[in-house]
């Protein structure tokens, strides 16, 4: 039989499976460890722990918990050229001007939470913020959106 590494106590054997020490307040005080936290999943509503293991530390390595964005950007901007002329594209070939494509620049989930966004009274820059995108653009869904009778 195992006894208690502060007092000496006997252990009943389901204890003695698990811990050295016995249940008198202060052989817990004095040998309890506590466990390490870390919080993985964090968000408004509620925050996620878990026992800070081996295991979790690998997951957390490999980037398991890292935080995905929400909207990936519809557009890709051009890079910005410091200081410098920026260069110069080929001169046109012909005088006459380029047709515009006819579809638009932004994806049908988008129109949707641009719309969606609209009704709940968010602004246009509120919008663009959350899209991820300028707000000329999302202006421009609107109104494209409105033309088409969606509201």
């Amino acid at each position: 039989m195992a006894n208690c590494v502060t007092c000496g106590k006997e252990l009943h054997p389901e204890r003695a499976e698990k811990y050295d020490y016995c249940t008198d307040p202060e052989c817990q005080q004095r040998n309890a460890q506590g466990l390490e936290m870390v919080a993985v999943g964090v968000n408004k509503a509620a925050d996620q722990y878990m026992v800070l293991d081996e295991r979790t530390k690998r997951q957390m390595a490999s980037g398991r918990f890292k935080k995905q964005p929400d909207v990936h950007r519809s557009l890709t901007l051009p890079p910005r050229h410091e200081g410098g002329p920026r260069p110069r594209s080929a001169p046109a070939q012909a005088s006459r001007p380029v047709p515009r494509a006819s579809r638009p620049r932004w994806s049908e989930g988008q129109e949707n939470l641009a719309l969606i966004y609209h009704g709940m009274g968010l602004k246009p820059s509120e919008i663009a913020t959350k899209l991820g995108v300028s707000e000329r653009l999302v202006t421009k869904i609107l109104l494209a959106a409105t033309a088409r009778g969606r509201r």
